[in-house]
């Protein structure tokens, strides 16, 4: 596979009763927030100022979707009521104020990736459909019997059903790498399963249950040693970790806007432009012609053959928003406070009987969210005893219902952080958790 092209020329718990597939031991501090100023970056978002139940929002379910800053809010509704006009088409003022900043963005997400070619940034409405886009546009033109799609045994839902799918109308297998009792994908068995057959590799950069951060660079080397096109979820990574796919070297990444700041209805697939090339387009209608008769079509250049219709354009400008203001805090910095906020949660959950944190032990191959199992109480009830204090936190199978399977458990309760998180949230959970026991009558 060819390397990706830059435009101008970072990769990768605690259990307290048992040894659960998946949990883990604390090793290490993370190293202090450096440069984030809290108090600030609070005021710049609307929402943390409302009461839950006449308390403190203490919004712990950033890896569902984050908070959104004013300047965000600004964005979209500067473009609404100044240049509210559709892209591309229009040769007056609005329609090419409208297009400048819808395309601007392009530039931007490209930058954020590390450089990497604007032409192949796809806008879609989410990673799902990114991923959709690689499952239904390459690969089920491409699939045969005897060929094989490897995955994982972490992976959402997102990253599998499509797969499943093609798997299913093509006469192609699935395999599937298992993960360590650990939380970290077994290496070992994933050089195993990879071979001549293996067409695909789809793997997620970083856990949305385990937090887990995957070794992308080795194993797209290894897969594409074998000729196999690796497609990678980067729904958890991009918001926060820096992302350079240059380095990484995959041939297709998904994000999704609304998990880094940005709007709903917003999301991105990059890929190699010369895979975009090859395939066809997903979606037929406007925009994405070159020249239509009544007997044929002939298709727009990439990206745009792949954006049929009318986009979302003020929640793509407002996504170009949230990526200046993840630059302006520093991608490299959000993930440190990050890191020392997860250690700290798992410390505190560590005085807490009777759960089980789920995870790696190393905080640099993870982090970002705890996820966590009470023996005595179901995450469902955590979850809405929680709520009764103010605090949010996701209960559920996370759209990953394989891994908890391998987990061994139906749900999970999950906290997840981002720049608008302190300590302050952590001991309002743990405050949380110890009142829940206690209400069903449970020591803590």
């Amino acid at each position: 596979m060819a390397e990706p092209a830059r435009a101008d020329s970072a990769r990768d718990g605690v259990a307290t009763d048992g040894a659960a597939p998946g949990a883990a031991k604390l090793e290490a501090a993370a190293p202090r927030p450096d440069g984030l100023d809290l108090a600030r970056i609070r005021e710049d978002f609307p929402i943390l100022k409302r009461k839950v139940r006449g308390e403190r929002l203490v919004y712990l379910d950033s890896a569902a979707t984050t908070q959104k800053p004013q300047m965000v809010l600004d964005a979209i509704q500067h473009y609404y009521t100044t240049s509210n006009a559709n892209v591309h088409r229009a040769i007056h003022t609005l329609g090419e104020e409208a297009t400048e900043a819808y395309e601007g963005v392009r530039d931007k997400v490209g930058a954020l990736l590390g450089g990497v070619d604007r032409r192949g940034v796809v806008f879609t409405r989410n990673a799902t459909e990114s991923l959709n886009l690689m499952a239904y546009a390459w690969a089920r033109p491409r699939l045969a019997r005897g060929d094989e799609i490897l995955i994982t045994e972490m992976e959402h839902h997102s990253n599998l059903v499509p797969w499943l799918e093609a798997a299913r109308v093509t006469g192609a297998s699935i395999k599937v790498i298992p993960i360590t009792d650990e939380g970290l994908l077994d290496q070992a068995a994933f050089h195993e399963l990879l071979n001549h057959r293996t067409k695909i590799l789809a793997f997620s950069h970083k856990s949305n249950v385990l937090g887990t951060v995957n070794p992308v660079r080795e194993m797209t080397k290894a897969a594409h040693d074998v000729g196999a096109l690796v497609v990678v979820d980067g729904a958890q990574a991009a918001p926060h970790l820096p992302v350079d796919l240059c380095e990484l070297d995959v041939d297709a990444y998904a994000l999704s806007a609304h998990k880094m700041l940005g709007p709903t209805g917003v999301g991105v697939l990059w890929a190699k432009r010369e895979i975009l090339e090859e395939m066809d387009p997903f979606l037929g209608g406007g925009e994405m012609i070159r020249e239509v008769h009544l007997d044929r079509v002939s298709f727009n250049d990439v990206p745009w053959k792949f954006e049929a219709g009318t986009p979302n354009i003020a929640g793509v400008i407002g996504f170009g928003a949230a990526i200046d203001y993840l630059q302006e805090l520093g991608i490299e910095r959000l993930h440190r406070h990050e890191a020392e906020l997860t250690v700290y949660a798992r410390e505190r959950l560590q005085e807490i009987q009777g759960l089980t944190v789920y995870g790696p032990s190393e905080i640099s191959r993870g982090g970002g969210v705890v996820t966590f199992y009470d023996r005595d109480v179901h995450p469902h009830d955590l979850s809405t005893i929680l709520d009764t204090y103010g605090v949010a936190i996701r209960a559920g199978h996370h759209c990953a219902q394989p891994l908890m399977r391998r987990l061994g458990v139906v749900a999970t309760a999950r906290a997840s952080f981002y720049c608008y998180n302190g300590r302050d949230d952590v001991d309002a959970l743990i405050d949380a958790l110890r009142k829940c026991r206690e209400y069903f009558g449970h020591e803590s």
